[in-house]
């Protein structure tokens, strides 16, 4: 663990996770067999091992189940970007934050490839999760503001809403690098999970994720030509 970086937390912090994630998973896996529209929050509560009413202790409606997958991970690359060593780069900082919330992608990505599918055949869990994205992306922009000295006195861990005018103010107090790079490392790990998740018996995901980043902190220059016969 990197020096700073607090600890994950006592035991009932670990439970309450562990029944957050238990629920998040029970809900994709319904809507991926039975579809969003036949599941109920007692369908996922009774599938979690909990009750109905420790699911609204967790999450305000049905649909936040399928927004807030994996909520928590935002919150601890934030923390370990700010508590990285001083003389990291910001792009190196953000790769180590990143790799360490995705040690467990390997073990997991059938459920992530369920909740893209789930996603991807309901519009409106879609859009909604792609605003929790945004003001994810624009806290960890905060973040690395923070970090390369251009920090706001605007900056809080409160995620604003979508579209509000705290939201706007906050992006304008932001300088354009922080931004940049918060949104730029987002989508590389968007693409690096897409691109192992199809590749999974040729290369480790570890792999996959070095050389995305490779390839960000060369500037994106062209790699040379794979050989005759090989993939990219």
């Amino acid at each position: 663990m990197a020096e700073g970086v607090p600890a994950r937390g006592g035991l009932r912090e670990r439970k309450k996770k562990a029944t957050r994630a238990a629920l998040a998973e029970a809900a994709v896996r319904l809507a991926a067999e039975h579809g969003v529209e036949n599941v109920t929050v007692d369908a996922i509560s009774a599938a979690a091992g909990v009750s109905t009413r420790t699911f609204f202790n967790y999450f305000d409606s049905r649909d936040e189940v399928f927004v807030m997958i994996g909520a928590d991970s935002g919150t601890r690359v934030r923390r370990a970007v700010l508590a990285a060593p001083p003389g990291l780069a910001p792009l190196d900082a953000l790769r180590e934050a990143l790799a360490a919330e995705l040690e467990e992608v390997e073990q997991q990505h059938e459920l992530w490839r369920l909740h893209a599918e789930v996603l991807g055949t309901h519009p409106q869990l879609l859009a909604r999760t792609l605003g929790a994205h945004m003001a994810d992306e624009l806290l960890l922009a905060e973040a690395l503001a923070e970090r390369v000295g251009a920090g706001s006195p605007l900056f809080t861990e409160d995620r604003p809403a979508h579209g509000s005018p705290q939201e706007r103010e906050r992006r304008h107090a932001l300088p354009l690098y922080p931004r940049l790079l918060a949104a730029v490392g987002g989508t590389a790990v968007r693409i690096a999970v897409e691109h192992w998740c199809v590749r999974q018996a040729e290369t480790p995901f570890a792999d996959v994720f070095r050389e995305t980043f490779e390839h960000l902190a060369a500037g994106l220059s062209e790699p040379p030509a794979p050989p005759n016969g090989s993939s990219p």
